[in-house]
């Protein structure tokens, strides 16, 4: 049974949809402030049709036109919300005069970059784009996840000596 057009849409079939695996699109919501998705009890995510557009739209920017995330976010403040959304339905592109300097697609990711690159098998001029993105969420949810696991150690070392 094939959904409306107009229908709300799970993480998972938007993920799907967007070739992206879920923890992306989680990851996004917390780097974009326009991505709202509405949540339901138990805190399930339904994309609106205008969300489908606008993750689209920043796919496109981060994958196929290769900025950076911040990049990203200043063609959201520069340009707004209904433009990126019109990237993502293909109504609009991005054209060099529109770009700042500072956003323009670039090998490098920045301060986002993987650190220590040398003590990697390949170098990260041989990954794609998207591959690197990838790795870069998995670093910080890594780096999340090493942040929660030091502050339990801390809060559960004892106090006495045994």
């Amino acid at each position: 049974m094939d959904k409306s057009p107009d229908a709300f849409r799970t993480i998972s079939e938007v993920a799907e949809d967007l070739d992206l695996p879920q923890h992306v699109l989680r990851f996004w919501e917390t780097r974009f402030a326009p991505i709202k998705p509405l949540k339901r009890g138990g805190g399930r995510r339904y994309y609106r049709p205008d969300d489908i557009d606008l993750l689209k739209g920043i796919r496109h920017l981060l994958y196929g036109e290769g900025y950076t995330i911040r990049g990203v976010q200043r063609i959201l403040k520069a340009e707004g919300v209904r433009f990126v959304q019109a990237i993502g339905r293909g109504e609009q592109s991005v054209a060099p005069q529109q770009a700042d300097p500072s956003e323009a697609p670039d090998d490098d990711l920045g301060e986002e970059a993987l650190e220590e690159p040398s003590r990697s098998h390949g170098s990260p001029a041989s990954l794609s784009l998207p591959a690197l993105q990838v790795l870069q969420v998995a670093l910080s949810e890594l780096l999340e996840c090493d942040r929660v696991l030091s502050s339990l150690r801390t809060a559960i070392e004892p106090t006495s000596n045994e």
